[in-house]
C-alpha cells in the first residue's frame, strides 16, 4: 500500500491491505460512544448517528484486533467519549500495554447542565507496549489541551468532529520519530495528515465519507505545498 495517500474506504477494508508490522503510530479519533436513548434522527447537526449505532455491537474490539497486527509494537491514541474509557482500558491492560489518559477541555461547551457535568472534556486514551519510547519535551508532554470548541474550523472543513491540530502535533512528535509511518484509519477532514506533513512523518489514511475525502486532499495538497514552500 502507497504511503502518504489518503484512500476513500471504510477502516476494516483498509486495514485488511496494510502490510502487518509495518506502521510506527496510530493517532485515531473513531466514532464516540454515546447515550443511545439521546440519538435522534440524523441531521445536518448529527451526521454521526449512524456512526455511533455501528459501533455498539463489538466493532471496535475487531478494529483493534487489525490494528494490533498492523503496529510494529503497540502506540497508539484513540480519541474517546467516557463510555468507551473501560472498553479500551481492559482491551489494552490484556496486551500488558502502559497507558496515560490525555484531555482535551474546552473553554466555551455548550450550555446542558441539566443533571450532569458540562460536556467540556473529550478524552485521549495513550497505549504503548512496554519498550516504546515517548520523545517530545516539556512543552510537548502535557497531557490536557486547552481550547475553543473549533467552530472556525468545523465550518471551514465541514466536519462535525473536527479535532485541535495542535494537539495531534504533541502525540505525533512525543511517539514517533521523522520518517516513521503513521496511520489513521478514520481520517475524516485530515486533521492527522496534515499535522504528519508538517513533522515529515509518513502516512496512510483511510475515510469512508467522499465528502470530507476531498476535504482531506484539499488539506493535504496545501499542506504539501507550504511544507516545499518553506524548505
Amino acid at each position: 500500500m502507497q504511503k502518504n495517500k489518503l484512500y476513500n474506504m471504510n477502516c476494516e477494508e483498509g486495514l485488511k491491505l496494510v502490510e502487518n508490522n509495518t506502521v510506527d503510530l496510530v493517532v485515531i479519533d473513531p466514532p464516540y460512544l454515546i447515550n443511545l436513548t439521546k440519538v435522534k434522527k440524523p441531521t445536518k447537526f448529527n451526521n454521526y448517528a449512524n456512526d455511533i449505532l455501528d459501533i455498539k455491537d463489538g466493532f471496535n474490539r475487531e478494529i483493534l484486533d487489525l490494528l494490533v497486527q498492523k503496529m510494529k509494537k503497540i502506540n497508539i491514541y484513540i480519541y474517546c467519549s467516557k463510555l468507551q474509557v473501560p472498553m479500551y482500558l481492559n482491551y489494552f491492560k490484556d496486551k500488558n500495554c502502559n497507558y496515560e489518559i490525555l484531555a482535551w477541555h474546552k473553554t466555551n461547551p455548550s450550555p446542558l447542565v441539566n443533571n450532569t457535568y458540562l460536556p467540556d472534556t473529550e478524552y485521549v486514551l495513550f497505549f504503548r507496549q512496554k519498550g516504546v519510547k515517548v520523545y517530545g519535551n516539556y512543552h510537548t508532554k502535557a497531557k490536557y489541551y486547552l481550547s475553543g470548541t473549533l467552530q472556525k474550523e468545523k465550518k471551514m472543513y465541514r466536519h462535525p468532529t473536527v479535532k485541535p491540530i495542535e494537539f495531534i502535533e504533541r502525540h505525533i512528535i512525543n511517539s514517533s520519530n521523522e520518517g516513521d509511518l503513521v496511520l489513521d484509519c478514520f481520517a475524516g477532514s485530515g486533521t492527522t495528515l496534515v499535522a504528519c506533513i508538517k513533522n515529515n512523518r509518513n502516512f496512510i489514511g483511510f475515510e469512508r465519507e467522499e465528502k470530507y475525502c476531498k476535504i482531506a486532499e484539499k488539506r493535504i495538497n496545501e499542506a504539501l505545498k507550504q511544507r516545499g514552500n518553506s524548505k
